[in-house]
Order: structure tokens, then C-alpha cells, then sequence
């Protein structure tokens, strides 16, 4: 059934019909009961145009991904969309995705104020200085940081995890093993989230007196072979780590990989702990880990958001959650503790 046919039983137009089920003051109580009752007995449910012309909004949330930077086929990536697509499916949004060349991120964020193509866009992959966020707030479009960008002075929504305190227990949990040579293998540093890790790692090794050894330290797209190249290289040098912490479990079974070849056994012989996001398609407990959803975090971002449409003259929401660290299978004591 559709919107025509549903008013056409009620005796009502369209468009108060469509008020009535999205709770319009304009609608009397008595009418917006008459209606909301009869969608209960014909078992309808409005479609997002119904939803579009009761209150003048596209119904859609926009993305921008650069085609470059490979988030489309990040399982990451997927795994937040699935929340995020879960939230906003129940509110009858749709998301509009948009990709782009690297260069083409304003331009599309132009096209979309100037078209009001979206109701609110989320914005991933927040870099420390990122000229999008006040781009965004100059063309006035509701928006919602996933992350931080934390030399961005303007208040803005966003959501995170605590990356910088994460990663700085789990370092000090490698320390309390004995192990004192840690590896890292982070995501890319002109991530903020990346940014943050590091910055962890190096506070725990300052307070327990460890020197910093960038030979033992890398930076790059987390990906399973980045992980097994940069072990391999890693453990191959005169006074290798007996131990690794990595951004994502990813690079962390490119990890796993290489010591398996070097003939070491994870946590036996050297140990690893990870972030992980918990991605629905691998199992839990392999590794020790600072765990967070991030499934969930694409359900509470895509919440934040419609709450910032709905009061759009609100403060700006954030957001900032702990995350927890798991012992798994991973970690053991250092060999020359």
C-alpha cells in the first residue's frame, strides 16, 4: 500500500497524513491518533518519499569517500556503514554515498549544500589540521566528525574512541610482561586517530624510562601484507622487539604471518596486542586487544547525527568512548624478563 492509497481510506491529504506519522504539531492530536492508528491496523509503513513531502528533507545522510584512500573496500569501513545504515534505515534515511578523486572531496560537499541533496553528512577520516570541518560548517550542513581533529579550534560535533589512553595501557601492559623492545606498527600518522595511538605508545615507554626506537616504529595503510613485510624487516635487525602493538587487527594476522615463518610462536616468543574493531567477520579472542565496535560506533554516530538534524540550533554533540582491554591469546612474558 501505498501513500495515495493509505490517505484515500482515511479521507485525508497526503501531506497531513505524512505529518500525522512523523508527530507534526500542525496535525490535532485526535487526527494524528486516527492515523497512526490505522497504519497499525493496515500494517502501513511510510516510504521515504512519503517522508520527503511531510517535511520538505531529502531523507538522505551523505558520505564522501575518496577513491584513493581505498575505504570502500576497508572492512573497517564496511562494518560502520553496516551500523550506521541499521540506524538510519529504522528512521527511514537512506545514505547517499559519493565517491570522489582526493581532490574532489570540496567540490562534492559544495554539491551537496547547493543541491540540499543530504540532511546531514558524517565525515571520516579526520586528519589533525582538516580543512573540511570548517568547510562544512561555512556551507551549514548538519555534519558529525567519526574522530577528532584535534587542531580544529571551531566547536564541532564528533564521535571517538580514546585511541591516546588505549594505546597507552595496552603498551603499559607489555611493560608489566617484562618486554621493553615494543614494536609499532600504526595506521597512516596524518590520521588523527593514528596520531593519538602513537602518542600513547610513547607516553607509557616515557614513564617507565624506555627510549623511544624509531627503527622499530612504521606507519602505513593497515593492511595484512604491511603487517608481514614490517615484522619481517623488523625482526631481521640486530636487536629485534619482543613484542608489537598494531592499529588494527589486519596488519596484526600480517603479523601473526611473519613470525609463524620466522619460526616464533605469538606470545610465546614474542608477543602482539592490537586494537581491535571487532569486525563481524573474524572471531573474537585471538589476540589481546584494546577492543571498541566499531559496528556500534557507526550506530551511535548515525544517532548523533538525526539528533543534531532534528535540534539543529543545539550545541554541538560529542562523544568520547573507552575502550576496553581484552587478554586473548597473544601476550606472554617476556623471554628475557
Amino acid at each position: 500500500m501505498n501513500l495515495k492509497q493509505f490517505s484515500e481510506i482515511l479521507n485525508l491529504s497526503q501531506t497531513t497524513v505524512s505529518r500525522a506519522l512523523n508527530g507534526f504539531p500542525e496535525v490535532s492530536e485526535k487526527t494524528r491518533n486516527r492515523v497512526q492508528s490505522a497504519a497499525i491496523q493496515y500494517n502501513y509503513h511510510p516510504n521515504t518519499q512519503a517522508k520527503s513531502l511531510a517535511t520538505g528533507k531529502s531523507m538522505a545522510i551523505g558520505h564522501v569517500l575518496p577513491v584513493n584512500k581505498q575505504e570502500i573496500i576497508n572492512p573497517i569501513f564496511t562494518d560502520f556503514i553496516a551500523g550506521t545504515g541499521e540506524i538510519l534505515s529504522r528512521s527511514g534515511y537512506h545514505m547517499a554515498v559519493t565517491v570522489v578523486e582526493d581532490e574532489g572531496e570540496e567540490a562534492a560537499y559544495r554539491d551537496m549544500a547547493s543541491k540540499k541533496s543530504v540532511d546531514g553528512v558524517i565525515l571520516h577520516g579526520p586528519r589533525e589540521n582538516d580543512s573540511r570541518i570548517p568547510l562544512l560548517q561555512e556551507l551549514g550542513i548538519p555534519f558529525l566528525v567519526h574522530g577528532r581533529a584535534q587542531t580544529t579550534e571551531t566547536p564541532y560535533s564528533w564521535f571517538d574512541v580514546n585511541n591516546c589512553r588505549a594505546f597507552k595501557k595496552a603498551t603499559e601492559l607489555l611493560i608489566d610482561l617484562g618486554h621493553h623492545r615494543i614494536a609499532l606498527l600504526n595506521g597512516l600518522e596524518y590520521m588523527d586517530f593514528a596520531v593519538r595511538r602513537r602518542r600513547g605508545y610513547e607516553q607509557a615507554l616515557a614513564q617507565a624510562g624506555i627510549e623511544l626506537d624509531p627503527s622499530i616504529m612504521r606507519s602505513e595503510e593497515m593492511m595484512e601484507p604491511y603487517g608481514f613485510s614490517a615484522t619481517m624487516q623488523i625482526m631481521q635487525q640486530p636487536n629485534p622487539p619482543t613484542a608489537f602493538l598494531v592499529s588494527s587487527v589486519i596488519p596484526a594476522m600480517g603479523v601473526q604471518r611473519a613470525l609463524l615463518k620466522l619460526g616464533l610462536q605469538p606470545a610465546k616468543d614474542v608477543s602482539i596486542v592490537i586494537h581491535d574493531d571487532q569486525l563481524s567477520f573474524l572471531p573474537a579472542d585471538l589476540f589481546t586487544a584494546s577492543r571498541s565496535s566499531i559496528k556500534d560506533a557507526g550506530k551511535r554516530c548515525a544517532q548523533m547525527l538525526l539528533e543534531q538534524i532534528k535540534n539543529p540550533n543545539a550545541p554541538p554533540l560529542t562523544e568520547l568512548w573507552e575502550a576496553e582491554l581484552i587478554i586473548g591469546e597473544s601476550t606472554g612474558p617476556a623471554k628475557n624478563k
